[in-house]
């Protein structure tokens, strides 16, 4: 079997009249950042991350470059790092300059990239994001080439701190522990079509969180009981499912297909299996955070912190997520629909190879809509070209909620999940949301409200 995979254009990117009005108009470190954090995720789409490893991967990257703007003072007076679950090692490296000004934007960003690099399994691809990060700034006059050498030591310095913590984090054993197996319970998950492919990340409650104490600590109220008898909130569900789907509008497919973000979407022609590459949740979600730090004209460093909270916020609600998805192990729509109702029956989108309940678009979306909700305020609109790499038009949200209820809702026009999944799993992302942003105590001096 040969696998095809097919990615956007990276031309198109040339993102929309809206994008690059706003690239013209606001600082252009912070669109420089932005674009090269695009070039980690184009990367996770060539390795096809896993929606978790998606915002672990964000998220050590955007520390490193958050750590540039530390300046060396107490962790303990740091907002964010004086709350990480599991404290950074003390003291942090400090810049060897040789008579030179240090650029914190460069060395962000330089570190940004070189944790990206190092991380991923392709991620010597970002050496040509960080010469092109060279060129920018010395052509610009940013940054003399003289100061290059002390520069890139220290952004290095901090990614290898940020590597050496991440090394410690639980990823590098996920291999040695027990492997999933479907269960033969009734109800119970199973590979679905057309890939059939084996369970992803069914070990991930053992990695480490940021800020939440550890996997189970927002467990959800348990799924509706599997019963097929008319009448049961599981049977009314799975029937919702199929005459939702069966009865969809216009509207509704285009809202299915814009969240879709499935990494491992494969499509068949003969015996060929064709891997039509997509983002992953986490990383549309960074989309809209750096779509909403243009338009609020943020600086960079302010822009890194956002950034930061927003990926790590994704990394806890993802492990939160997973490890209710292994332990409530429940069967997806496509299989229920196939055995009792309708054998024919095929959901518009490709169903992610995964138990059902929660909805992990669910849970992260609520989460990362909250935090930028308590950053840019209530009514912050936007318009998202997340997807226009991804060969889908934009949309415009009045607020980020907004978005997140409309991400939410899309898997159950997209036929992939059932309605206590996705209610359930909004809550399950509130929850975590507020706990991390009441840990955080996010600066009053770094707020925004919708008037600003």
């Amino acid at each position: 079997m040969l696998f095809l995979f097919l990615a956007g254009n990276k031309n198109i990117l040339a993102q929309s009249a809206t994008y690059e009005a706003q690239i013209k108009h606001e600082n252009q470190e912070v669109a420089w950042m932005i674009d090269h954090l695009f070039s980690i995720t184009e990367v996770m789409v060539t390795d096809v991350a896993t929606p978790p490893g998606a915002a672990r991967f964000y998220s050590y990257s955007l520390l490193a470059a958050y750590l540039v703007f530390h300046k060396h003072n107490n962790i303990d007076q740091d907002p964010l790092l004086k709350n990480l679950e599991t404290p950074l090692p003390y003291p942090l490296p400090k810049p060897a300059l040789d008579n030179v000004s240090l650029n914190e934007s460069f060395s962000a960003m330089y570190a940004m990239l070189e944790v990206g690099k190092q991380l991923m399994p392709s991620g010597k691809n970002l050496e040509k994001s960080q010469e092109k990060l060279i060129e920018q700034f010395v052509k610009n006059k940013f940054l003399k080439k003289k100061a290059l050498p002390a520069n890139i030591r220290y952004a290095e310095a901090l990614a290898a701190l940020v590597l050496q913590y991440a090394k410690e984090d639980g990823y590098a054993y996920l291999s040695t522990l027990k492997r999933y197996s479907p269960s033969a319970g009734e109800g119970k998950w199973y590979p679905t079509p057309p890939a059939y492919m084996s369970a992803i990340d069914p070990e991930w409650k053992t990695i480490r969180p940021f800020f939440i104490k550890d996997a189970s600590a927002f467990s959800p109220k348990p799924p509706a009981e599997f019963s097929m008898e008319e009448g049961s909130s599981f049977h009314q569900q799975v029937h919702e499912v199929y005459s939702v789907t069966n009865a969809l509008s216009q509207e509704q497919r285009l809202i299915a297909n814009f969240w879709d973000c499935n990494p491992f979407n494969v499509s068949y022609s003969g015996h060929m299996a064709i891997g039509l590459k997509k983002i992953s949740p986490g990383g549309h979600w960074m989309g809209i955070t750096g779509i909403a730090a243009l338009k609020a004209g943020l600086d960079l460093k302010t822009s890194i912190y956002i950034h930061t909270l927003v990926a790590m916020g994704l990394h806890d609600a993802f492990i939160s997520c997973w490890d209710e998805k292994y332990r409530s192990d429940r069967i997806r729509p496509i299989t229920v629909i196939n055995e009792y109702i309708d054998q024919s029956w095929r959901p518009i989108l490709q169903t992610p190879p995964f138990p059902e309940y929660t909805s992990g678009h669910s849970v992260i979306s609520k989460t990362s809509a909250i935090i930028l909700t308590s950053f840019f305020g209530d009514n912050f609109s936007f318009i998202d070209t997340s997807e226009v790499f991804f060969g889908l038009p934009e949309r415009s949200f009045d607020s980020f909620l907004q978005a997140s209820d409309e991400a939410a809702i899309s898997r159950l026009y997209g036929g992939i999940h059932f309605r206590d999944a996705i209610e359930v799993g909004m809550e399950q992302g509130e929850a975590i949301a507020h706990y991390i942003l009441n840990k955080v105590d996010l600066p009053k001096d770094i707020l925004l409200t919708a008037d600003q």
